[in-house]
C-alpha cells in the first residue's frame, strides 16, 4: 500500500515480486502521462535517472527535454499497463485520485483479461474521489479490500 510517490513504488513492488498477496495503490498515476505534473515517472527518481547534468525539474519540454530510461520507454510505444498484468492472479485496488480517475479502467483492463487466463474474476478494483489526498472514504474502501483479500 502507498500514495503518489509511496504508491508508484507500491505498484512497481507489487507487479515485480509475486510475494505480496494483493495491493492498493493511491493516486500514483498508473500510466504515463506527461500532460500532468505529479505524474512525475521522467523525473530522476522514478525512470528519468541519468548522469550529470541533470535536466531541470518539471514537465519535459522541447527546451527540457526528458532523459533517461523514459523517453525510451515512450518511444518503444512501452506504458504501465504492461507492469499491472504482473500482477495477476493477485488482487489489486487503486485508489484513484485526481491523477488516476474514471478513464483509467482502460488500461485495467489489461489486468482484467490476464486474470482471466487464470480463470479469475473480481480482481482488479478502483474507487475514484475528486482530490489527490485520501480521505476517510477512500481510506474504508482501501481497509475493506485488504480484509476481504487478506482474510484467512
Amino acid at each position: 500500500m502507498g500514495h503518489s510517490y509511496g504508491g508508484k513504488w507500491a505498484m512497481f513492488a507489487s507487479c515485480l515480486f509475486e510475494n505480496f498477496a494483493a495491493a492498493a495503490w493511491s493516486d500514483p498515476g498508473i500510466v504515463f502521462e506527461q500532460t500532468r505534473p505529479s505524474i512525475n515517472y521522467w523525473e530522476p527518481w522514478y525512470l528519468g535517472y541519468h548522469p550529470r547534468p541533470r535536466r531541470e525539474r518539471g514537465v519535459p519540454t522541447n527546451e527540457n527535454p526528458a532523459r533517461g530510461l523514459y523517453p525510451q520507454l515512450l518511444k518503444e510505444g512501452k506504458d504501465l499497463h504492461e507492469l499491472h498484468v504482473l500482477m495477476a492472479p493477485r488482487p489489486f485496488l487503486v485508489s484513484g485520485g485526481a491523477e488516476d480517475g474514471e478513464n483509467r479502467w482502460v488500461p485495467l483492463n489489461y489486468s482484467i483479461k490476464a486474470n482471466a487466463l487464470y480463470g479469475k474474476r473480481d480482481r482488479v478494483g478502483m474507487s475514484n474521489r475528486p482530490d489527490h489526498s485520501p480521505n476517510s472514504a477512500s481510506n474504508e474502501i482501501i481497509y475493506n479490500f485488504f480484509e476481504y483479500f487478506l482474510e484467512p
